[in-house]
């Protein structure tokens, strides 16, 4: 391994991040680099996304975020005076790492969010071990320092973060993508190194592949500030440097210095996290009596004599006994007893609960319980679609309570695990082929009129829902002549085929809940939206991480019937 790109922004730095992750490790496997870092702004979103991609590709993942760190403490929130974060590149170096990052990017966003997700020196300190840090951009600390011309405070901050984070734990991050104030300060930089015996390393602050994508990002950055490309005031990147380069590139950044390069394949060799799937995080459930297996099997006994009599078939209690030591073989007895656990207390508050949805209502064992209230062998259910010993994902029972109460059954598995152990799910709006065609138009200045006429040609419908502009211009003859015969309709279509199904925004799953053992964020990172703490990651990936996802419904129907009932 001779360099490796370590200050990477993916589609995650949302409306900033031009690097879909899939052609982010392809195209550093075609540059023949075998390391990669993600460093997102301020989360974490597409880490694991990334890893695995990274490992399918033969290229070995650095996981990473660039934090914010407040000017005082996470706490101060005065306007005016703690807007100005700086940025701080860190990088894990191994799996205590991996989970001080989450936690974190975690507090930054629900202690100190301020516009930003922000950090403060207290948190690093506390959080800093088995991580290893940059200086990061023009925007880091130290830099900023020296942009103001404050040689000694700058090096006073670099010598602060080196005592924090250790030796060679900390580096002084050199880059060039033609802007003058890099070229101001680097010199300094490399100072700086010599005076404090601080690490040099050479990075590129990537947020595109390719030198052509440039425009691709102004474009998502004018989505983002609501600006247009002809805009003076728009933000915007004045270079198109920002891009995966490849070795040869960096290094004629910098020929004097081939220890800067030489650095990022030692960070990089020092960065092994161990993601692991499929191991069972389930919260801890206590019975009454004490003994989970014990409780769980005399609910379903005894719920099987209240359903089928104190003499039931001899086929369904091997039914029964089959199930009990199916789920007690999987280790799923505390999943059943907390599902129930719930059910019964939505129950016993006339909350309205559904009888049952998906491969859930044909176990009979949920039957028995009353968790659900559908007859699996009366309408000959299978168990095995919802749990046999083949079954790789998590089995999944989604309960349906009426709308207007729902979270009143949040609230009681809230207060039953802590509320540090619950949390929302993240989930993404993408851009889909007419939002991006709307979204795209008005950074490119085109008036509503010109722009909603070429959106309203790509077919809508529930049969289109997941239609791509390639669809589009092939089922709509009026779209492909539009777009073979307009240079302003090709170009539209164009940078929206560039940017579609990138994500957009974060937003809350509608019924996604998680329930873990430890606070959340010992197994993933956590983020704010509007007033809802949520999980990072989505709710595939926390499932294959084994945590426990359950979906709380919340159907309006079931509160209409309840309502009948009470008017009858």
């Amino acid at each position: 391994m001779a360099f490796a790109h370590l200050h990477v922004h993916s589609e995650y730095s949302l409306l900033d991040g031009a690097c879909r992750i899939q052609e982010l490790v392809r195209r550093a496997a075609e540059l023949g680099q075998t390391a990669l870092a993600i460093t997102d702004h301020g989360v974490m979103y597409g880490v694991v996304d990334f890893y695995k991609a990274a490992q399918k590709a033969g290229i070995h993942p650095i996981i990473g975020c660039e934090v914010y760190v407040a000017p005082r403490t996470r706490f101060d929130k005065v306007h005016g005076v703690d807007n100005g974060y700086h940025h701080l590149v860190l990088l894990c170096e191994n799996d205590q790492g991996y989970h001080n990052l989450m936690k974190l990017v975690s507090l930054g966003w629900t202690e100190g969010f301020y516009s930003r997700p922000r950090v403060d020196e207290q948190l690093l300190e506390q959080y800093h071990e088995g991580l290893i840090a940059l200086s990061a951009c023009l925007a880091g600390e130290v830099p900023s320092r020296l942009r103001s011309g404050d040689y000694e405070g700058a090096r006073q901050i670099a010598q602060r973060y080196s005592d924090l984070f250790g030796k060679d734990n900390y580096y002084l991050e050199l880059q060039d993508h033609g802007l003058s104030e890099q070229k101001n300060i680097n010199p300094q930089l490399i100072r700086l190194s010599r005076d404090t015996g601080i690490p040099l390393v050479c990075t590129n602050d990537v947020h595109y592949l390719t030198k052509e994508d440039a425009r691709v990002q102004q474009v998502l950055l004018c989505i983002q500030t609501g600006t247009t490309l002809d805009d003076p005031s728009a933000m915007s990147f004045e270079t198109d440097e920002f891009y995966l380069k490849s070795e040869l590139e960096m290094r004629a950044l910098f020929p004097a210095i081939p220890e800067a390069f030489d650095n990022t394949a030692r960070i990089a060799e020092r960065c092994r996290v161990d993601i692991r799937f499929g191991e069972l995080k389930l919260p801890t459930f206590t019975a009454p009596e004490g003994d989970n297996l014990s409780y769980f099997r005399r609910l379903c006994t005894e719920g099987l004599r209240r359903r089928y009599g104190d003499h039931p078939d001899a086929a369904i209690t091997e039914r029964l006994e089959y199930e009990l030591s199916t789920i007690e073989q999987m280790g799923y007895v505390d999943y059943y007893l907390i599902v129930n656990d719930f059910v019964q207390y939505a129950k016993a508050h006339d909350i309205p609960v559904g009888p049952g949805r998906g491969s859930g209502a044909g176990s009979l064992c949920a039957y028995c319980m009353g968790i659900t209230a559908i007859d699996p062998i009366r309408y000959n259910l299978l168990f095995e679609r919802f749990l046999n010993p083949e079954r790789v994902s998590m089995p999944d029972i989604d309960m349906d309570f009426g709308d207007t109460r729902r979270g009143e059954v949040v609230e009681y598995v809230r207060r039953k695990y802590g509320d540090d152990h619950v949390a929302q799910i993240v989930t993404f709006g993408t851009m889909a082929a007419r939002g991006a065609i709307r979204d795209v138009g008005r950074a490119l200045n085109m008036t509503y009129a010109e722009v909603d006429v070429v959106a309203k040609l790509v077919p809508s419908g529930p049969g289109a829902l997941h239609i791509t502009l390639d669809d589009a211009l092939k089922l709509s003859k009026q779209l492909s002549d539009l777009y073979d015969s307009d240079p302003r309709v090709k170009k539209l279509i164009d940078t929206a085929k560039a940017l579609e199904g990138m994500p957009r925004h974060a937003s809350t799953h509608a019924a996604g809940v998680v329930i873990t053992r430890l606070p959340v964020y010992e197994y993933v990172p956590l983020a704010r939206n509007d007033e809802s703490i949520v999980c990072q990651y989505n709710m595939i990936t926390l499932e294959e991480l084994g945590l426990l996802k359950m979906d709380f419904l919340g159907l309006r129907n079931l509160t209409v019937l309840d309502d009948a009932v009470k008017m009858v």
